[in-house]
């Protein structure tokens, strides 16, 4: 049987990690761990919402609404834009395991909009090797999802979106194990969005809320169909409140929550994913719950800083850091980053960047102009 160098080893362990801390982690019950496979899929992908505490399901529209909270789209006052982000993942375990993010938007008409996304996780370089130790063979694990999505306003306040997903994982790309072949699943994602125009304290704001219910779909096998595991299933919930401070600055404030919707127990891991979905409403305890708060700040629509936290309980993996981050907005493109600031020790985000860029084609092609419909304010 062959088996993996060290560095396979590693793998494995940073895929436990990096389950614990993208949202995507395997609830503990009782010691009793509830598997999930391709964590990837719950990693933040872009830089605006990692460094705001990794908070973006009720954030104002942008490129990368995709991830977040698709339905955002609807709102968005362009006609048709791209978006790039890369960020270079675990880099305190190792320095080759990437993740790049792709996104598009195209608006249909002043009611709708279609947009879709390429997420691609690179696990760098692998030798495995034979039992004594000898080198077989040499692989590039990887996992990608594919996503459309369909977004409607459903009222001058309320969107509404459904996207669906293709996965496909490959963690033992050129192994030769015997029975392995790469996972392959599908998904749905359901989101709402909730925008209003409000005056408090005598200063205009928008108020808005999110719902996100994200991987809804099949197991994955890694063996054939033999052995399956959940997809990470997660229910998102935010608000968000941002106000024009005077002519040149604005100030906005989020906060999202977080739940893997996976039935908790050994019992449960062989149930169906609908029977698991509603189950783990009632198995849910106050530790499940994982919370993100973030702040930003534009100065002239042109240039941001943010900050966030996220925070997980101690009996769910004790993830909690700050995050920090900038942005630059030009007429044709923007430019974010943000860093992660580990509160734990030996915390593998640590010195986590992410980087992303944005491409505005109204201005790019000179059309330069919003939608014809008008949001009631």
């Amino acid at each position: 049987m062959q088996k993996s160098t060290f560095k396979l080893v590693a793998i494995v362990g940073i895929f436990v990690l990096s389950t614990i801390a993208s949202f995507a982690q395997n609830e503990v019950e009782e010691g009793i761990l509830v598997p999930t496979a391709t964590p990837f899929l719950n990693i933040s992908p872009e830089s605006r919402a990692g460094a705001m505490g990794d908070a973006g399901v009720a954030t104002s529209a942008d490129l990368s609404s995709q991830h977040w909270n698709s339905s955002k789209y609807a709102f968005l006052e362009q006609d048709m834009g791209v978006s790039v982000s890369f960020t270079p993942w675990l880099r305190n375990l190792v320095n080759d395991i990437n993740l790049y993010y792709l996104t598009f938007f195209k608006r249909v008409d002043k009611m709708s909009t279609v947009s879709a996304s390429l997420r691609y996780f690179s696990m760098g370089h692998i030798t495995f090797t034979d039992d004594n130790g000898n080198p077989t063979t040499t692989g590039n694990p990887n996992e990608f999802a594919i996503d459309a999505a369909y977004s409607r306003l459903l009222s001058d306040n309320f969107s509404a979106s459904i996207a669906f997903r293709y996965i496909r994982s490959d963690l033992l790309n050129g192994s030769g194990t015997a029975g392995a072949s790469p996972g392959n699943a599908f998904a749905a994602d359901l989101n709402f969005y909730y925008l209003q125009r409000v005056k408090w304290g005598g200063r205009k704001g928008d108020v808005s809320a999110g719902l996100n219910f994200s991987n809804l779909g099949s197991k994955i096998s890694y063996n054939g169909g033999t052995d399956e595991q959940f997809l990470p299933a997660n229910m998102r919930l935010g608000g968000a409140y941002s106000t024009e401070i005077d002519r040149y600055n604005k100030i906005g404030f989020t906060m999202d929550i977080n739940k893997l919707m996976i039935a908790k127990g050994e019992e449960n891991q062989d149930i169906s994913v609908p029977a698991s979905f509603f189950k783990s409403f009632g198995d849910m305890t106050l530790e499940d719950f994982m919370f993100s708060l973030g702040a930003e700040y534009w100065y002239d629509n042109q240039f941001a800083l943010r900050a966030g936290y996220s925070h997980q309980d101690e009996t769910r993996g004790n993830n909690k850091y700050a995050t920090a981050g900038a942005g630059l907005k030009f007429n044709m493109f923007t430019i974010d980053a943000s860093y992660i600031i580990p509160l734990v020790a030996n915390n593998p985000l640590a010195n986590t960047i992410r980087f992303s860029l944005a491409f505005n084609f109204d201005e790019m092609t000179g059309k330069n102009k919003r939608p014809t419909y008008k949001r009631k304010r």
